[in-house]
């Protein structure tokens, strides 16, 4: 249907910003805002004033801020608001996981079942390791991690094997903000011995936690590679020492090795070289 009337212009004809009334109500209001301009293809300042029924000073000032983390664009030629590319990250992000969880989760039942002991599956965050998913055993004493767990990359695992394949540099910077802290007498608190025990990991393809975190408690890890062959997490198997044996650990380790190479090939991803 053709209509005569032009669209308001993106930004309005006088903007006088205002101190926001609370920071969470600011929150609420530009997560609304962001929602009504995703449902759409492109919407004017008034559109979206209008759907969220809120001031178009107050709505222009939420886009803007949006607009700075690239969360929504603006077309000058249209004078129309879009999602942006933030957005799309952010949500690609939450694909990303959702679809390792997914699909690990078969392999994490296998490995389960393979070894008796409980298997999980941690990604990597800014400075530690967060567990996503778990199997447990059957077995009446076992390991067990809450999802949402969060364990420091140097005594965990997971966290090992992931730092033992990241750059030397990126490393460094994980260490200096997270720092070494000794969870118990075995944990590898100083730098030359963990850098020692990341070199022996990268050569075998698996790491061990060996009671470094939780006394009585032993873990084998091994790390899951995206498609630019960067470690974005790790599967585990972990137990009580009195069954994960040292003895025990040669023969889990391969396995653990081969199940995160099967979880890195079923999301598209690879080992570097």
């Amino acid at each position: 249907m053709e209509t005569n009337e032009k669209r308001q212009r993106g930004r309005p004809r006088a903007f006088n910003p205002q101190p926001d009334a609370g920071a969470v109500q600011s929150l609420d209001r530009a997560l609304r805002i962001l929602g009504i301009v995703a449902a759409r293809d492109g919407l004017s300042l008034s559109e979206v004033a209008a759907a969220s029924e809120l001031p178009a000073s107050t709505t222009y000032r939420m886009l803007t801020t949006l607009e700075a983390h690239a969360m929504v664009e603006f077309d000058k030629n249209e004078q129309l608001w879009s999602i942006g590319v933030g957005a799309y990250r952010m949500g690609a992000a939450f694909l990303r996981r959702r679809k390792l969880v997914d699909r690990a989760r078969l392999i994490m039942q296998e490995i389960m079942e393979k070894t008796g002991e409980t298997a999980n599956l941690g990604v990597a965050e800014d400075d530690c390791v967060v567990f996503v998913s778990q199997v447990e055993t059957h077995q009446a004493i076992r390991a067990f991690f809450r999802p949402g767990t969060r364990s420091p990359f140097h005594a965990s695992g997971i966290g090992k094997a992931i730092l033992a394949h990241l750059p030397p540099e990126r490393v460094a910077s994980i260490l200096r903000r997270a720092g070494l802290e000794a969870f118990t007498d075995k944990t590898l608190s100083t730098g030359p011995a963990l850098a020692s025990d990341l070199a022996a990991i990268r050569a075998r393809g698996w790491s061990v936690d060996d009671e470094e975190r939780h006394p009585g408690m032993r873990c084998i890890a091994a790390a899951i590679f995206n498609e630019f062959g960067e470690p974005i997490g790790g599967i585990s198997v972990s137990g009580p020492t009195i069954r994960v044996t040292s003895e025990r650990v040669s023969e889990i380790g391969p396995r653990v090795r081969d199940a995160a190479a099967a979880i890195t090939a079923m999301i598209g991803g690879h080992r570097p070289d």
